[in-house]
């Protein structure tokens, strides 16, 4: 029986991809590696409740320390999502983020390389940095704001993954693929790291004020992610998509402020919206971007993704898992 590997398989996009290639590939086993620094315990009990769920082994550790305990195993397939997320965490934890996201990425295609297995490698729309070439599209330039601001590390993080990635493909031939997620959001999905929507949708719930950081202007485009984890097994297995990076997401934009009011209206709340300056939310000198919209050609010329599932489907389904 083949096998897959996940990394951060306890986390928001994880379990979700976990549970979909369980019920994708009945013939094959999946192993779990998660620390639970972000990733749920909680999602790992849901995950045993799934069909399949026999085939599922969870091991708690970081990457670089379980993978030496993996020399006997044999995947085809490695997803790696372990990363430090977030916005806050990014500010409170700058060397776990920095070390997490390099080196424990670095140590996973090592490992990928002595088996071939095909490789996806999690990135983000933070790689594009401060451009303001809107849609962003994968072979655009990139800029970054100064070192001394610690809001541009995580972006310089996940480019050193990619280049890192696309180093073994142009070297070795690793099946590698990269996605980068645009807003990523759904049930299961916990707004303690800075994740806007499922902090809107717990303020809305309990009819407190939904904090919008800045005016509320700035523009981003939203993704349920039961429509992402479809679309990340297809990328790993097409051969014309290795060696290239793919954006993940949905293309229709909206404000945070009418975002903020969508939800309000949605779920029928009583709750007002209070806008906060950023330095109070964050740190002085924070940069945010005025928009953030992806090029969605690529993908959709490789593997016929659309996105299915409307916002306040999303919106509902999260108000759900919250109340659970």
């Amino acid at each position: 029986m083949s096998s897959i590997l996940i990394t951060g398989g306890a986390g928001f996009i994880g379990s979700h991809l976990t549970q979909h290639l369980l019920e994708k590939y009945p013939d094959r086993r999946i192993t779990i590696v998660d620390d639970l620094s972000t990733g749920l315990s909680e999602n790992i009990d849901l995950l045993r409740k799934t069909r399949g769920s026999h085939r599922l082994t969870f091991i708690t550790e970081t990457v670089s320390r379980a993978l030496p305990n993996l020399e006997d195993q044999s995947f085809d397939q490695i997803y790696h999502l372990a990363a430090a997320v977030g916005v806050r965490l990014i500010l409170d934890e700058p060397i776990k983020t920095i070390e997490t996201n390099v080196l424990e990425t670095a140590q996973l295609l090592r490992y990928a390389k002595s088996r071939n297995a095909a490789v996806l490698i999690a990135s983000s729309s933070e790689v594009y940095g401060k451009s303001n070439a809107i849609p962003f599209s994968e072979g655009q330039d990139v800029v970054y704001g100064s070192t001394t601001f610690t809001r541009w590390s995580y972006a310089c993080t996940k480019a050193l993954d990619e280049y890192l990635a696309l180093a073994y493909w142009n070297q070795h031939r690793l099946p590698a693929v990269i996605a980068r997620f645009f807003n990523t959001v759904g049930p299961r999905q916990v707004g303690d790291y800075g994740m806007v929507l499922p902090r809107f949708v717990k303020a809305a719930l309990t009819n407190e004020p939904l904090r919008v950081y800045g005016d509320g202007s700035q523009i981003r485009c939203f993704c349920d992610v039961r429509d992402v984890v479809r679309v990340l097994p297809e990328l790993l297995h097409l051969e014309k998509c290795h060696g290239y990076v793919f954006n993940i997401g949905n293309d229709q934009p909206i404000t945070i402020k009418n975002l903020a009011e969508l939800v309000i209206d949605t779920l029928g709340s009583d709750s007002t919206i209070e806008f906060v300056p950023y330095e109070e939310a964050y740190a002085a000198g924070f940069e945010d971007l005025a928009a953030r919209q992806p090029d969605l050609s690529r993908l959709n010329a490789a593997t016929g993704f659309e996105p299915s599932i409307a916002l306040t489907s999303t919106i509902l389904e999260i108000s759900r898992s919250l109340r659970n």
